[in-house]
């Protein structure tokens, strides 16, 4: 004779999905901590490349990254291309350039809204960008 077990279901521990979904929650949670501060707990001498979605990229040190309106951003430098004006001339040459020489004179912090940046990226020690900034400062330096 087969034997036909019988479950209480006030006896399976119904506490048991409850520590589940919490166990669950704080697993997403730190997640999304550790993901969403990775820019802010970033070496202060590490350089990020912020991306916009007018086509402009401008290096620094990004700080406030878990704003939900605007991340700031700090020690920036940007990317100017010039064109030969004439055929003879050299062909097109880049600078990178120091926030804060134009004729306005902004001032070296930017307040980035968020909507607006579409990716980050951490450059590495050994990139052409971190390479030019060193050069810079220590011409900035010398010159002191």
């Amino acid at each position: 004779m087969e034997e036909t077990q019988i479950i209480n279901p006030k006896s399976s521990r119904p506490g048991r999905f409850w520590y589940l979904i919490l166990f669950v929650l704080i697993i997403a949670g730190l997640w999304w901590w550790l993901d969403g501060s990775s820019y802010t707990n970033s070496s202060s001498e590490t350089y990020q490349a912020v991306f916009l979605d007018n086509n402009q990229v401008y290096f620094g040190k990004l700080a406030n990254r878990n704003n939900e309106d605007y991340a700031t951003l700090t020690d920036i430098f940007y990317l100017q291309v010039s064109q030969p004006l004439q055929p003879s001339q050299p062909s097109t040459t880049v600078n990178l350039v120091k926030l804060g020489v134009e004729m306005h004179g902004p001032a070296d912090m930017m307040r980035i809204n968020q909507e607006h940046i579409l990716f980050i990226e951490d450059l590495k020690p050994d990139s052409q960008v971190i390479q030019a900034i060193a050069k810079y400062k220590e011409q900035q330096t010398a010159g002191n």
